[in-house]
């Protein structure tokens, strides 16, 4: 077995104990290893209906073993929502977006959003500002950011947790066979594909995600079906599209206008904005709730 496979071993290992203790299940390890994954899936979804765990536990292991079903393109933060500062910006506007950003690392961008240079730890910051008589306006991005490390965005997220785990680092930008940034991707984004989200203090609100007072859900078209799937409990598909305007289009077959409404997967969805041919707002409500409209 290779280190990395070592590794990722384990990680899968301590987390199964970890839930297998929680809920006072024994899964003989025997059996992990010779069945298969439809196997393993069954084996689950029968303790769950022997009333042994519930079904948020079993949903967790399930995640845990689809793990190599899944590739980073899944579960990444898209370029259209990446936070990332401009490495020609004055330092003391780079330390500011840095500071009041509630993620700890930032891509460094140079002449395109596109473009990554390198990624600024705000730990590395703050102890650049310790220096000796430095202000914000001395700190020099350049010098204290470390190197991009990019990943292709076919890889499976077990692969990449091992080279998460391998590495020892906690971030990557994500690019596309022709080596085009798609956004970046943590290890804590494959984490809470196995334990749920990982929220602390710091952590906001989905952006993009308003809810209304008749109950409605409008949603910025670039935000991730899988965050939304999260964030309200739904369980829309997200194997054809990552953003909840490319299922949009993915599912109605063409670029919608505005105003234009589409059921299906149980939800209304109804255009409210379109900037050229991308879908930049919607509104989403239970398909039973909806007023019949013309498609």
């Amino acid at each position: 077995m290779t280190s990395e496979s070592g590794l990722f071993s384990r990680c899968v290992n301590a987390a199964i104990r970890g839930m297998m203790r929680a809920t006072r299940v024994s899964l003989n390890r025997r059996t992990l290893e010779l069945c298969g994954h439809d196997a393993l899936h069954a084996a689950l979804d029968t303790m769950h209906k022997d009333g042994n765990f519930g079904a948020e536990d079993r949903d967790r292991l399930s995640d845990l073993f689809d793990l190599n079903e899944l590739e980073v393109s899944d579960v990444m933060r898209h370029r259209m929502t990446m936070v990332a500062v401009n490495a020609d910006d004055p330092a003391d506007v780079i330390v500011r977006t840095v500071l009041e950003s509630p993620y700890t690392r930032m891509p460094v961008w140079r002449n395109s959003t596109e473009n990554i240079i390198g990624v600024v730890h705000a730990k590395d910051l703050l102890r650049a500002l310790l220096g000796p008589d430095t202000t914000p306006a001395d700190v020099d991005i350049l010098k204290i950011m470390q190197k991009p490390w990019f990943v292709p965005d076919s890889t499976s997220l077990k692969d990449q947790l091992a080279a998460f785990l391998k590495r020892k680092v906690h971030f990557a930008v994500v690019v596309d066979e022709y080596g085009e940034v798609q956004g970046i991707v943590t290890l804590e984004d494959i984490m809470e594909e196995i334990v749920g989200d990982i929220a602390d203090e710091h952590d906001i609100e989905i952006q993009g995600v308003r809810q209304e007072a008749n109950g409605s859900i409008v949603v910025d078209g670039s935000v991730p079906i899988r965050d939304l799937n999260r964030a309200l409990g739904w369980d829309l598909p997200d194997g054809e599209a990552t953003t909840i305007a490319g299922l949009v289009i993915n599912s109605s077959k063409l670029i919608p206008e505005e105003r234009q409404a589409f059921t299906f997967y149980g939800k209304r969805f109804i255009v409210m904005k379109r900037e050229k041919n991308r879908i930049t707002r919607l509104r989403i409500r239970p398909a039973e709730d909806a007023v019949p409209a013309a498609e």
